[in-house]
């Protein structure tokens, strides 16, 4: 979240910022700075009734010693009275910290000066493309249409077992998922990325610390009973690593890859875009998240989006990296490159990857900080990104390497998948 620092430092910049996001802002930053001054008001009235408590209470001895009791008396209900004057003045100075805690979280990040401007996707800027677009003629077919002629997923017992966007893959589909994922996996542990398995269940403070929560609440699966949430990206377990943590400087910077599947709700998602592997409930993808100090942050995240270039390169598919425009950016970024590859088949861009950079909005959530050489603690700056989610992936594989022989694999999976053809 903001920091309060921040905003009462420039209240006026951060309502700007935040415009840029399509979120008006002011009347919730206004009310955090008048509950930020009533909050001090009483600190500062508490700060000095309990001194004037020490006070009399040293002298209430004092007075009983020498024998002025009616005067000890007075001392002692003047006590009494300060004291409920502090239990009331800490009630108001916990109650507005508390409301400044619940406006703070539900304030999204400022983009940083770098975002573009805009309102949806059509204003998002492409700034760098590459690979080659295949050719497949009129009668290519779908990948929805080629997992059944191939026998790779099938929809429709995902149907049955659970409900539409959960998946059954089978035979070679079910053995290049499982492909793709070492495959990512081992190119990240190549680049320098400890591998970490976590669980894909968190509690909601884990929620929160990366801002899932309040935001997508209700995009998440949630076990009510136990007040778990399934995670719809290692991202929330993995950075939640650090949560509450005061990390050395020479600990930095900490680079983890994890494989996991992914629960998303999609709620309110209809129509031709969401057919087949486009759009899902349970989905596999393999995430890489970088703790950094606030000045390497940047030179990270551009290290980051080189990477998931080399492996959409490697899977040799057309691709483009587009900068996202502050409207069509997320709660918690302050900056965000989408990766899409092309869809031969089905004649359309599909994002497989985002590599975001959190600056200090995720680290205030998480309080994870490092100690720097002069002893002080400073908020740490979080990243992170897809590299890469599977089903578009398969679904640009499968669409753009099919021939009249069967489905050609890229070079660099073949050691993976164990054969060079779907046939």
């Amino acid at each position: 979240m903001l920091t309060l620092a921040a905003i009462k430092e420039n209240p006026e910049d951060i309502v700007r910022r935040l415009a840029r996001k399509q979120f008006d802002g002011k009347e919730m930053i206004d009310k955090i700075i008048e509950l930020d001054k009533t909050r001090r008001a009483s600190q500062a009235e508490l700060d000095s009734t309990l001194a004037r408590v020490k006070t009399l209470s040293s002298q209430i001895g004092i007075l009983i010693k020498s024998g002025e009791k009616s005067k000890a008396d007075e001392a002692k209900a003047s006590v009494a009275s300060l004291k409920e004057k502090c239990a009331s003045l800490e009630e108001s100075m916990t109650g507005a910290e508390k409301e400044i805690t619940e406006l703070l979280l539900n304030i999204p990040n400022t983009p940083c000066d770098l975002v573009p401007d805009g309102t949806s996707a059509a204003d998002n800027l492409v700034v760098k493309e590459g690979g080659c677009m295949p050719d497949l003629g009129d009668d290519a077919l779908p990948h929805w249409e080629l997992a059944k002629k191939y026998d790779l997923i099938d929809f429709e017992l995902g149907v049955k077992i659970t409900g539409a966007g959960f998946p059954v893959y089978k035979g070679k589909g079910a053995r290049l998922q499982r492909a793709l994922i070492d495959f990512f996996l081992d190119n990240a542990r190549e680049a320098g990325y400890l591998e970490i398995q976590p669980p894909y269940v968190v509690n909601a403070a884990s929620g929160y610390g990366t801002g899932q929560l309040p935001d997508k609440e209700g995009q998440m699966y949630h076990c009510n009973e136990d007040d778990f949430y399934l995670i719809p990206t290692a991202e929330v377990p993995v950075t939640n690593l650090y949560r509450d943590v005061i990390l050395q400087e020479d600990e930095l910077p900490i680079k983890n890859t994890a494989y996991s599947a992914c629960f998303r709700r999609e709620a309110g998602s209809y129509g031709k875009d969401v057919r087949g592997l486009n759009r899902l409930h349970q989905f596999d993808k393999v995430e890489i998240v970088r703790i950094e100090k606030p000045e390497n942050s940047y030179a990270a995240l551009d290290e980051m989006i080189a990477y998931v270039q080399t492996l959409v390169e490697k899977l040799e598919l057309p691709w483009h990296i587009l900068r996202l425009c502050g409207g069509d950016m997320s709660f918690t970024s302050a900056i965000t490159y989408d990766f899409e590859v092309f869809s031969a088949a089905q004649k359309r861009w599909l994002e497989v990857s985002s590599v975001s950079n959190f600056e200090s909005y995720q680290a205030n959530r998480l309080k994870c900080r490092y100690r720097g050489a002069d002893k002080k603690t400073r908020l740490v700056h979080t990243l992170n990104g897809s590299a890469l989610a599977l089903p578009r992936i398969v679904a640009a594989l499968l669409e753009n390497n099919q021939t009249p022989q069967g489905i050609r694999i890229p070079k660099a999976l073949v050691p993976y998948t164990g054969f060079d053809i779907i046939d």
